[in-house]
């Protein structure tokens, strides 16, 4: 019984994650357009240092991919020790938001479904 618990609570997590990531891709992409199609570019582009609560290669990985998925962000590098990871973002008005919006929005939903 509480196998078949934990199967159809990682599935609804699965689910949530791919509702939620397909959101933040086409919100990406119309933020991205947007920018291409307006005469004012309102890209703030920048590098900006992400800590990481993923520790595993898979989950360090899983996240960086995910974030090189959406239009406008690219991972870079991860640090020596494994506790930062570096992104390059085009729209940087605060790097804090950012880092919170990654960090309380991808990674830890991706971290949910992986643990």
């Amino acid at each position: 019984m509480m196998i078949i618990v934990r199967i159809l609570r990682k599935t609804v997590l699965v689910a949530e994650f791919i509702l939620f990531f397909i959101w933040d891709l086409i919100l990406a992409n119309l933020r991205v357009a947007w920018d291409v199609i307006t005469p004012r570019g309102y890209k703030r582009p920048g590098v900006i240092a992400i800590p990481l609560d993923a520790r595993t290669d898979l989950e360090i990985t899983l996240l960086a991919n995910f974030i090189t998925l959406t239009p406008g962000t690219l991972s870079l590098d991860v640090s020596a020790d494994r506790s930062l990871l570096y992104i390059h973002a085009m729209f940087i008005d605060d790097p804090d938001t950012l880092r919170r919006e990654i960090k309380q929005g991808l990674e830890r939903r991706l971290l949910e479904v992986l643990r």
